[in-house]
């Protein structure tokens, strides 16, 4: 376990009270992603049309999937503990509701699947007030792993990494293609 990853995590994690912990629960909680999802969507279909939205909500599961598995691959595989289940840490980590999460965080799926939603859905929503949104969403879902002792800051930056990789990669072959499809990212565009 590294020092400095070992601070970090105690330093972000705290107990900021109950209206805190219920925070970070809504935050990391998945059904909550349910309405900013739709929301996306629904403005991607209103910028673009619903042939564009659905291709990209197609890119968009398929990179969560790939990111989604490549984590539970890596943490059968490498198996490096939660915070919450790290003996030298008994007592020393807040958690909320004894939520402790599975035995290995190796990497945070949450952070990464947040990260491929944002960087595809700006190959149709590029505009700045949408990626600071965005990117605020991205931090606090990524913090609220660390609030909640379930990942440690390195676990977030490897999952941000593989979010990264898939995200980047698959919003460029969805560019390509909606190219070759002849759509327009700012074809009936109503959003300013």
């Amino acid at each position: 376990m590294n020092n400095f990853d070992t601070n970090l995590f105690l330093a972000l994690n705290g107990d900021g009270g109950n209206l805190l912990d219920w925070l970070m629960q809504l935050i990391s909680g998945r059904a909550t992603w349910i309405p900013l999802y739709l929301l996306i969507v629904w403005l991607v279909m209103r910028r673009n049309g619903w042939k564009y939205a659905l291709w990209m909500v197609a890119f968009v599961a398929l990179g969560i999937v790939l990111c989604d598995q490549t984590c539970n691959l890596l943490k059968d595989g490498v198996r490096f503990l939660r915070p919450t289940h790290t003996a030298a840490l008994e007592g020393l980590v807040h958690t909320v509701d004894g939520y402790r999460g599975g035995l290995y965080g190796t990497a945070s799926a949450h952070a990464g699947n947040s990260l491929v939603v944002l960087l595809i859905s700006t190959a149709a929503l590029n505009k700045r007030t949408y990626i600071i949104c965005m990117v605020v969403w991205l931090a606090a879902v990524s913090y609220s792993r660390i609030y909640l002792g379930v990942h440690f800051p390195s676990q977030i930056l490897l999952g941000l990494t593989l979010g990264t990789i898939y995200g980047l990669s698959l919003k460029a072959i969805f560019k390509h293609l909606a190219a070759r499809k002849g759509w327009s990212e700012t074809s009936s565009s109503k959003i300013s």
